[in-house]
């Protein structure tokens, strides 16, 4: 236990440049208590101890604004970052290195007792107030920008954008690298703007050969006479 806690604390202060201390980031990273939490209510909860496991996380969720099922499987060196808001749902299953900020939700689409919550690969990033719905998977090392929705599978290295979300689209390869959260596109806007720059394009193409064709007539009226 002590060695996965000295693990997330490292993590903390590699994702976090605002983490100035062990005794900042023990006490006042909310996203590291509901980790901690969510291990012992995880732990009951494979054990059986169904109300137990909830209470905890009950708890935790009063603590720390972050909700976390015990049901929900989740890797090593999980940060999230402020965290107020989080709901991550009972089958969702997250690998390792992942960076969630606040706001984000794990939901799922069916009332029916089966897998209905997505799966999260390694070392993906879901911007604030994402939201990932479904038995979905979002593959390792994909982004998803603030505030898009996500109905449908990320491919692994995509990025996911907009609402529903769109992939890979409106960014340069290097955005796509390095997600910047301030400086999202809209996928919406750049496909129109694209189709009437093409427009633009083809009209004054257009124009040039009516000029063409005007200029011909003139000519061939003036050698006829």
């Amino acid at each position: 236990m002590f060695k996965l806690l000295r693990e997330d604390i490292n993590n903390i202060f590699h994702e976090d440049p605002a983490a100035r201390s062990w005794l900042e980031v023990l006490f006042c990273y909310p996203g590291l208590h509901a980790i901690v939490f969510h291990r012992f209510a995880h732990k009951l909860w494979k054990y059986k101890f169904y109300f137990l496991a909830r209470f905890v996380s009950h708890i935790s969720r009063f603590l720390t604004g972050i909700e976390i099922h015990p049901g929900a499987t989740i890797g090593r060196r999980l940060f999230i970052d402020h965290g107020m808001g989080v709901v991550i749902g009972e089958t969702s299953e997250i690998g390792d290195d992942v960076l969630i900020y606040k706001g984000v939700l794990l939901g799922g689409t069916t009332l029916e007792k089966k897998k209905r919550h997505p799966t999260i690969g390694n070392n993906v990033v879901l911007g604030s107030n994402a939201i990932v719905l479904g038995a979905i998977t979002v593959g390792d090392n994909a982004r998803i920008g603030a505030a898009s929705v996500v109905t449908h599978d990320v491919p692994a290295n995509a990025t996911a954008v907009g609402v529903p979300a769109r992939i890979n689209i409106g960014y340069s390869e290097r955005e796509i690298e390095k997600l910047e959260h301030g400086k999202l596109p809209d996928p919406i806007t750049d496909a129109v703007r694209f189709v009437l720059e093409e427009q633009i394009k083809y009209e004054k193409k257009l124009n040039a050969a009516l000029e063409e064709v005007k200029k011909c007539i003139k000519l061939n009226g003036n050698n006829s006479k």
